[in-house]
């Protein structure tokens, strides 16, 4: 994708979100929608996620990361957004 035609997304997901397989279904998810990018653990317990793609994909993005996987309780998301920038190729976990 462009980078004129895409936006980054970064969620901070709260609650029961790790122990649950969040980053692994994060990233399956991700991939599926053709973003790029990366999800990681927080110190916390909060798991972050950078994202890039088009707009409809980070939107259908966001939805999945406020449910995440079946055994995930989600409490919330702290979006925000920013330009582009093109440095990642795919969509993995950090750790």
């Amino acid at each position: 994708m462009e980078k004129g035609n895409a936006r980054r997304a970064r969620f901070v997901v709260s609650g029961r979100v790790q122990g649950v397989c969040y980053r692994m279904y994060a990233c399956e998810e991700a991939e599926r929608l053709g973003l790029s990018g990366y999800v990681r653990n927080l110190p916390n317990g909060d798991v972050e996620v950078v994202a890039e793609g088009a707009d409809e994909a980070l939107r259908e993005f966001l939805t999945w990361c406020r449910h995440g996987p079946p055994y995930a309780r989600v409490a919330g998301v702290e979006e925000t957004y920013s330009a582009a920038t093109g440095e990642y190729r795919d969509f993995g976990v950090r750790h």
